[in-house]
């Protein structure tokens, strides 16, 4: 693993070289919940930082540990959603829509409806692999009256297949990072680029989003 710690610092991320397994599982777990409860996780780039993980447990050999964060951050993959949706099913679409939004707007929340409606169940499904859906589907399941069981067999699906493909990936792939110099540099390059250039651009959306006014059709819509 010297590759990887090597290439770690030099990108300015030795505090993921040496980070220990206590803190890996501190920061993932608050982040999935975060994103998949809390509409503010929408700028967190949660695939990058699985994938991160496992790498990093890889460092420590810490098989054991990474399958158990696996199953960690599935559950709280899922009860981060679970919160969501019931956000969205008590509030409706008041704290979602606003007034213009490109994003978090009346027309996509309808369509949205109407989208989970026809595939509801995949729709949940493929959200965990797609950024800022990841942390709406909740919301506008719940707030679109989705059947909870139904969303619950989904979002749980959905988890099984996010959270464990990209921790594992990540530590077993850790390996193959030593031994290829190139493809060290090419994944943790871009694995430094999508986490900042997303986090960046999703923050900025958030805030573009959050300081246009809530729809107030929305409240009439939801009741």
């Amino acid at each position: 693993m010297n590759a990887v710690n090597a290439e770690a610092t030099a990108v300015g991320l030795d505090w993921l070289a040496t980070a220990g397994p206590l803190l890996v599982w501190v920061v993932v777990l608050s982040f999935v919940f975060i994103e998949c409860a809390l509409i503010v996780g929408l700028f967190l780039p949660g695939d990058s930082l699985l994938f991160a993980a496992g790498v990093v447990l890889a460092q420590h050999g810490a098989e054991i540990q990474a399958w158990a964060l696996s199953l960690a951050a599935l559950v709280t993959a899922v009860v981060g959603n679970q919160i969501g949706y019931y956000v969205g099913r008590q509030t409706g679409t008041r704290f979602i829509a606003r007034r213009g939004g490109r994003v978090l707007n009346q027309h996509n929340l309808d369509r949205a409806k109407a989208f989970l409606d026809r595939r509801g169940f995949l729709a949940i499904v493929a959200a965990r692999w797609i950024p800022w859906v990841r942390t709406l589907a909740p919301l506008v399941a719940g707030a679109a009256g989705m059947n909870s069981r139904r969303f619950m067999l989904a979002t749980t699906a959905g988890a099984i297949l996010w959270v464990p493909t990209l921790v594992l990936v990540g530590f077993y792939a850790a390996g193959l990072l030593a031994s290829i110099p190139w493809l060290n540099t090419v994944l943790v390059w871009g694995s430094v680029a999508f986490f900042v250039i997303g986090t960046a651009y999703g923050a900025w959306r958030y805030r573009q989003e959050m300081r246009k006014p809530v729809e107030e059709r929305s409240e009439a819509a939801s009741t």
